[in-house]
């Protein structure tokens, strides 16, 4: 006769399936994130890069295994990945702070998702399950729905977004060996190839990464070229060097950074401005 077992659970959960391809959605989002600007910023980068092979990873394990640890694991992750974007919306992380765009909002809906998945899945594998399970599965809706109201919250009133910075005397600073124009903090300016002389069309998210630089400039000591304004739409003046309306870059944080350099974002290239003579 065959031995009797015991009810048991499935080796692999469909809610485990169902989390593991939460964590490889949220993975996705960030990889692309990751190619398309987030690899070129400071610290950031490295750490967004992490959290794809981590969430890769995660998933792997828990579709191999269906592990009750492996669920758990995913689901911390998860939690946390969404505390680092709120954080970096709120008050910033390593001189960054993260501006809202649908991407973000909408890794931010799954990591929940995938947290309230896991976390259910892995509640049966427990030390004594069925008493963990009672007070563990109201506590994991409760912390959901606290944690999608964090999510809308931070998205509506994040730290004060990147701003058009005011007109002041651009000057020429040397990063990288070699002689660019900057703003009066100097940071680095930029050009975006599919503008025009007479109209920029970096709008929405894209000038929240790319803030334009408003104001009629002046010309600091050894900046050479012709300045001028365009009328962006709404009115509002944006300073141009040698008919390029001129922009920063969120990526840098500080003077003496390029990280925006020959970044293809936002439909197009963008460029440092070098300054001769």
């Amino acid at each position: 006769m065959g031995s009797h077992e015991g009810p048991s659970r499935p080796r692999r959960s469909w809610l485990g399936i169902a989390g593991a391809a939460l964590l490889v959605a949220s993975g996705a989002i960030h990889l692309d994130l990751y190619l398309t600007g987030y690899r070129t910023i400071p610290t950031i980068g490295p750490l967004f890069l992490l959290q794809v092979i981590a969430a890769f990873v995660l998933a792997a394990a828990i579709l191999i295994t269906g592990s009750w640890v492996a669920e758990a694991a995913g689901a911390l992750f998860a939690v946390s990945v969404l505390g680092g974007y709120l954080l970096s919306l709120w008050v910033g992380l390593f001189g960054f702070t993260e501006v809202r765009t649908a991407a973000g909002i909408w890794a931010g809906i799954i990591d929940v998702a995938a947290f309230a998945t896991l976390a259910v899945a892995a509640a049966p594998g427990l030390p004594f399950a069925l008493d963990v399970g009672r007070r563990l599965l109201p506590a994991v809706a409760v912390a959901s729905v606290v944690a999608l109201a964090l999510l809308f919250a931070a998205v509506a009133t994040p730290k004060t977004q990147p701003v058009a910075t005011g007109p002041d005397v651009l000057k020429a600073r040397s990063v990288g060996g070699v002689n660019l124009l900057t703003d009066a903090k100097g940071l680095t300016l930029y050009w975006f190839a599919p503008d025009t002389s007479t109209k920029s069309v970096c709008y929405g998210s894209c000038a929240a990464y790319w803030p334009p630089v408003t104001g009629t400039p002046s010309a600091g000591p050894g900046v050479t070229g012709t300045l001028g304004t365009i009328t962006r739409t709404g009115g509002t003046r944006q300073a141009t060097y040698d008919g390029h309306p001129l922009y920063t870059y969120i990526g840098d944080s500080s003077p003496g950074q390029a990280s925006g350099n020959n970044l293809n974002l936002n439909g197009g290239l963008w460029h440092d401005v070098p300054v001769t003579g």
